[in-house]
């Protein structure tokens, strides 16, 4: 964790304390010579998202249904990163990763509008229907009784 900082800023009105992240480390997968055989790098950070009071309801409720698949049956919600070669970089990407998926369910998405297509877009539709069909109908064979 950064030193000196005690709280995730998401916005101005959105902030959630350290305290409720729990951080684990394990060994990175992949290249990075005997390094990657010796040093735990991989930060894996967990967080109780049913259980957290620093998230309005609404909010959580938006962040719970659209990262269902990152929640784990407890409620908590687990990112992992392992795109550096050292644990501080790790866990601050951690961080990074969980505050755009906060700031992606801050505000309401806009309820959709049922739109009917206009009478003009109908019939263009339908005109460019049978110059399609015309078009096929011309590359058939002749007919004998024709």
């Amino acid at each position: 964790m950064p030193y000196g900082v005690t709280m995730l800023v998401v916005n101005r009105q959105l902030s959630v304390p350290l305290r409720e992240f729990q951080f684990t480390f394990a060994r990175s997968s992949g290249p990075g010579g005997q390094n990657v055989n010796k040093v735990n790098t991989k930060a894996t950070l967990r967080w109780a998202v049913s259980k957290t009071s620093s998230v309005p309801v609404e909010m959580r409720q938006r962040f719970m249904t659209k990262y269902r698949r990152r929640i784990t049956t407890d409620g908590d919600l687990i990112v992992t990163s392992q795109r550096f070669r050292d644990q501080g970089r790790n866990v601050a990407d951690c961080l990074s990763k969980l505050r755009a998926m906060l700031e992606s369910v801050v505000s309401v998405p806009k309820k959709r509008k049922p739109t009917k297509p206009s009478r003009a877009a109908k019939e263009r539709r339908l005109k460019e229907k049978r110059a399609n069909s015309n078009k096929k109908q011309q590359r058939s064979r002749p007919r004998i009784d024709d």
